[in-house]
Parts: C-alpha cells; structure tokens; sequence
C-alpha cells in the first residue's frame, strides 16, 4: 500500500496538492483500518471529511470525526488504535499514537514520522504527517444515521450521518464555535448549492445548540436561516478565504466564497 501512495505522490507534484493527496490516503487507510476493527459498529462518521468521502466535495479536510451513537456495541478507542497500529505497520508504515479520553471528546493522533521526508514532501526528516481522530462520546440526540458504501483508495463501508444531519453538525459548528474556519464555511456553501439536498435536521441541531450554551431562541424551519446570516455578517472574509485556500482542489475557485453569495443562497428556497 505504500507504494501506491508513492507512486499517487510522484503523479500529483509538490506544495499543498501533493500534501493533502498524501493525507486524505492515509485517512483512508485508516478508515479501513477502523472498519476491520468494528469500529463503524459504534461510531457514526461525520464532519468535513465524511462530506468529502461520501459526497465528493472538492476541498481537502484534516481529522477524522466520530459521534458514538452505540455506546453499548463494544466502544473501546485505545484496543482501536492497537489494532490500527498493527494494520498500518504490517503495510510498512512507521506510526505513533496518542491517546486523549479523560473528556467527553476523546481524540487520538495517529503520526508518520519521517513520512514526509519519504515522500519528497519535506527536506525536515523529523517532520511527521499527523491525522486527527476525535470521537464524541456523548453526542447530541437526535441524528440519523445511513451505511454508505464508498470507493476511494479502496473499498469502505462507512456508517455516517444521514444528509439532513451532516448539515445540522455543520450549521452548529458556524454558530457555536467563538471563531469562524473557512473550511465551514465553504461546506456551507456546498450544502445550500447542493441539488436536492434536505434540509437540515432540527432536532439534532437545536440538541447540539443546548449542548453549548446557545443563547438563542430554539431554531425552526423559519428561522434557521437568519440565525446563520447574522454569523455570517460578522465573519472577517479575507480570513475566511486564506483559510480554506490551501485545502482546495488544483483549478477550484473561491467565487462562491462571499457574503452576497451566501446571502442569496439563504434567502432562496430549497429545491
């Protein structure tokens, strides 16, 4: 498996393309490696990169996010990552793990040292490529869940939030973090320029919304929009786009990365 990761970074050149190839493979790798574990059992894939895997959008995303929506079907993310370490060592990958479970968010980081230096990615042979797991052990109530089969540097079976869902985890995400990532930001797009895309689930969003203190009034089908172009309407944009750029796909463009883009597509019906 390494030499096919080898020869996809030989065919994609150097700079931020050739990096996030080699990371979202690695991700991949991963999720197989989470699948032969029983992993997708108790765990519900969600978040950027979920969105990138299983619909194809075209920005690059970092970490891999989890909600436990099965706490009962055998939970356990440390015997996870040791038999994750054993799959990515018997494909010739040098890995480190760290373990963080004393919160209600556990997280992980898997590490490649060396990696990048391997790949031509880095002249630094200590740098290593890392890639984030976080798992919410006590998600908001309220998302339903779908099994998607997805082809993408292999075969994987991954269970995940159903569409209206993914779209509410990121409309909490833009109202509930205290600053702005372009990347949500640019996945709000998509969702409200993605045909026949549902609308978001309510209930899971107004869930997560308690969940973190939302000084708000509870959010409804008439009012959802409002409360996200208020969000909108204090983001520094110049910010917004530096963030997201440099986790674009080759040829991909920020034209719909803008306030009176935003703003039009939330007055809008859905289709």
């Amino acid at each position: 498996m390494k030499d096919e990761l080898r020869a996809l970074i030989a065919s994609s050149g150097t700079g931020p393309p050739a990096r996030n190839l080699a990371r979202e493979y690695l991700q991949a790798r991963i999720l197989a490696a989470l699948q032969r574990a029983g992993a997708m059992v108790p765990l519900a894939f969600q978040g950027g990169t979920a969105l990138r895997f299983l619909f194809g959008t075209r920005r690059f995303s970092e970490d891999l996010d989890f909600s436990l929506e099965r706490p009962g079907a055998g939970y356990d993310l440390e015997e996870i990552l040791v038999r994750l370490r054993r799959d990515l060592s018997a494909e010739a990958y040098d890995v480190e793990l760290k373990l963080s479970d004393r919160r209600a968010v556990h997280s992980a980081f898997v590490s490649f040292p060396g990696l990048c230096a391997e790949l031509g990615l880095s002249a630094r042979t200590a740098e290593k490529l890392s890639i984030k797991i976080e798992v919410d052990t006590r998600p908001p109530a309220g998302a339903s869940l779908e099994t998607t089969l997805v082809r993408r540097y292999g075969t994987l079976r991954l269970q995940h939030h159903d569409r209206a869902s993914l779209f509410a985890g990121k409309l909490h995400a833009i109202l509930a973090r205290p600053w702005a990532k372009g990347r949500d930001i640019y996945d709000l797009a998509w969702y409200l320029g993605a045909p026949g895309w549902p609308e978001p689930n309510l209930v899971l969003l107004n869930s997560a919304l308690d969940q973190t203190s939302w000084s708000g009034a509870r959010l409804t089908e008439a009012t959802w929009r409002r409360a996200v172009l208020r969000r909108l309407e204090e983001l520094d944009w110049a910010r917004v786009s530096s963030d997201v750029r440099p986790f674009l796909e080759p040829g991909d463009d920020l034209a719909a990365l803008s306030l009176e883009h935003l703003r039009s597509a939330l007055r809008r019906p859905r289709r």
